[in-house]
């Protein structure tokens, strides 16, 4: 063969060849890339529920599911370093997991880890002890500072150090149907600190500090409410299903969407017409125009001091609107910048400037800033005008006087003090409001998505602090209130769960002879609650405001709140009661009354006794004269020779003054059982 075709096949032959291998080698490398991506599976991490954090307490001495989600069918090893004890479990086809950790008596910090695959998921700072819910309206809600600036807050902020007091915020939420996650301020727990405690429930804090500090057991707070709510709304479908009051709105929740949007269509018609009959009736509206921002009438103007609520003096019954009209001189410098108006008003406001309209917003929690263009001032005297519409309780332009402003320029000016007033429309002359519940007060709707998500954690107990949104309908929250306590401790699989709540405090103006009162009607509601095991009430009707419906005071609501878990839940023999009717008897022209919790009966400062009223058969109530007869009150008075009632305290903001040794103060009470003026509500 010639060498040189040899050695040129030979060439061809081993280039044909090397091609070949990297070809190979390419397909491999390709089998490879896509091998490598299909097997193994993607490590999915490990995802627990908010209310699983660092910083967390469990519930001690207790079986606690600990559950989430990691990969799918997947072997967890799960340990708890207080007994390191190492659990072993499996997820499902979904990657769902759950394990019981058994809690040991309380101490820690200690440390959860979950591995997954050599990757490892770890919760630090653990404690275990006792984990109590804290619900209700806007007096649980009420922070230290923010809009609530309790008393002393700035003090009590500084000296917030409780390392072993933990808190948990859930956010607000609505649903129509039970939620299983639920919606947490920040990344879970927080270890309770100056840094931490502003923004929180001031009432459950103070709750907190009293138990910890009386039993040196860490204590974890899950704040769960929100203000301005009824109780109906905090309570199951099927437990209010039982009550026949509410079916027609569970029912509206479950409807198809066309049939909600029909049904939303329909109340916004009723609620339109009227709202357009209540402007109608307004004086100061005429054809849908504010007559009275730009057109004043001469007369029939009254002066108030506002931040106010009109109910404390000047217009104690009174819903509906109220004009305001303050004079302002400004000069020619300050109309010349944009300016801003800053205020609060309950419920609803329509604000002008010299006529011109500058804002308008619902809701009763939301600040005001209305931000004015320059020159809708005017050099010299300038007219504000705040038309406020206030549909039930208190109703005004409120908050601290700093809260109600103007700022121009780098000018600022207060707008607190004294303001021109007159009513537009009282809602007694129009046909009352259509009863349209919508968020967050529809029933169950918060129930479904701030307790339903929770049922699975374990809790010492509540505490509950709500009653003012439901008032006018006192009667029947004699049914409602009750059914949600055995509801909740039915929905937690805790028959005996303890449930700790507060009666309304005193407020709004105080009436100068007895009357009838919605605000009396729903303590008493709540007093029957008392007949249910494991609950214990604090009576909280001589630390109110009249002029406040969020008394600032909470520091003593938390402490009495402690004292019935220290007594009944701790084992501490202290005092945990003011107190408490119990039965009457009628002795020739007077009536003996009964309590329980009765020992040391007196009065603050050793002043007579007030707050007792007492009725004849045509049962007219009169001011009495009552005198501590050992751990008995007699009652009577001239004016009611035969006497068959007694009340005590039956007013929104009552004078009373009678107390046990313990200085606890007595619930407000009545012997009778005559139909209050709730019960048609």
């Amino acid at each position: 063969m010639n060498t040189y075709l040899y050695s040129e096949n030979k060439q061809i032959k081993a280039s044909y060849q090397m091609k070949y291998v990297k070809k190979l080698a390419y397909l491999a490398l390709v089998v490879c890339i896509v091998a490598c991506n299909q097997t193994p599976e993607i490590t999915q991490k490990i995802v627990l529920p908010p209310f699983f954090s660092s910083n967390m307490v469990l519930q001690q001495k207790s079986s606690v599911p600990l559950f989430g989600e990691a990969t799918p069918n997947v072997e967890l090893q799960i340990t708890s370093s207080w007994d390191e004890k190492a659990y072993m479990v499996k997820t499902n086809a979904e990657g769902d997991f759950s394990v019981d950790l058994q809690t040991p008596a309380y101490g820690g910090p200690y440390q959860i880890t979950i591995e997954q695959n050599k990757e490892i998921y770890t919760l630090d700072n653990v404690l275990i002890g006792e984990v109590w819910l804290c619900s209700g309206q806007s007096n649980m809600e009420m922070p230290l500072a923010g809009w609530g600036k309790i008393q002393n807050y700035e003090e009590e902020i500084a000296n917030a150090n409780y390392p072993k007091i933990r808190l948990l915020q859930a956010t607000h939420q609505y649903a129509d149907t039970p939620q299983d996650t639920i919606q947490i301020d920040g990344n879970g727990w927080k270890v309770c600190s100056p840094e931490n405690i502003p923004e929180f429930s001031s009432t459950a804090y103070f709750f907190a500090r009293k138990v910890y500090e009386t039993t040196q057991i860490p204590v974890g707070l899950i704040h769960s409410s929100w203000g301005g709510t009824v109780a109906e709304a905090w309570t199951s479908a099927d437990a209010l299903r039982n009550l026949h009051d509410f079916d027609k709105e569970i029912e509206a929740l479950t409807a198809s969407e066309e049939e909600k949007l029909a049904i939303e269509k329909a109340n916004q018609l009723k609620l339109d017409q009227w709202n357009a009959e209540v402007l109608k009736a307004d004086k100061g509206m005429d054809m849908g125009h504010a007559i009275w921002s730009h057109d004043p009438p001469k007369t029939g103007w009254k002066p108030m001091e506002l931040p106010n609520y009109w109910d404390v003096t000047p217009l104690p019954d009174l819903d509906g609107s109220v004009w305001f009209q303050k004079e302002i001189k400004l000069t020619a410098e300050q109309v010349a910048n944009t300016a801003t108006l800053h205020f609060f008003a309950d419920d609803e406001d329509m604000t002008w400037v010299n006529g011109t309209k500058v804002g308008e917003t619902v809701g009763y929690n939301v600040a005001r800033a209305y931000e004015i263009p320059a020159n809708t001032f005017q050099k010299g005297n300038n007219r504000i005008t705040i038309r406020v519409f206030d549909g039930a309780s208190g109703g005004g332009i409120y908050g601290s006087e700093n809260q109600l402003y103007l700022t121009t320029g780098t000018d600022t000016i207060s707008l607190a003090g004294n303001w021109q007033y007159q009513v537009g429309v009282d809602l007694k002359e129009v046909a009352p409001r259509p009863y349209i519940p919508g968020p967050p007060n529809q029933p169950t709707i918060l129930y479904n998505a701030m307790i339903h998500p929770l049922l699975k954690i374990p809790f010492r107990g509540v505490i509950w602090y709500q009653g003012e949104s439901n008032a006018s309908r006192a009667a029947q929250y004699n049914k409602l209130f009750p059914t949600l306590i055995e509801d909740w401790r039915a929905q937690f699989s805790n028959g005996e769960m303890p449930f700790y709540f507060v009666q309304l405090a005193a407020y709004m103006q105080r009436k100068e002879t007895p009357q009838a009162s919605e605000w009396a009607e729903l303590r008493e509601a709540q007093l029957n609650a008392l007949k249910l095991p494991n609950t214990g009430m604090a009576v909280a009707i001589d630390i109110g405001n009249a002029d406040d419906i969020h008394p600032k005071n909470k520091q003593e609501v938390g402490a009495r709140l402690a004292r019935i878990a220290l007594n009944k839940v701790y084992g501490e023999r202290i005092p945990f009661s003011g107190p408490l009717y119990r039965s009457f008897e009628k002795k020739d022209n007077s009536i003996v009354i009964s309590f329980d919790h009765a020992n040391g009966l007196q009065t603050k400062d050793n002043t007579p006794l007030k707050g007792f009223a007492i009725a004849g058969e045509d049962q007219k109530f009169y001011w009495a004269t009552a005198v501590i007869e050992g751990n008995q009150v007699r009652v009577s008075s001239p004016k009611v020779p035969n006497p068959v009632a007694v009340r005590y305290g039956w007013d929104a903001n009552p004078d009373v003054n009678l107390y046990n040794e313990a200085a606890l103060p007595a619930s407000p009470f009545r012997t009778d059982d005559w139909p209050g003026i709730t019960g048609s509500k």
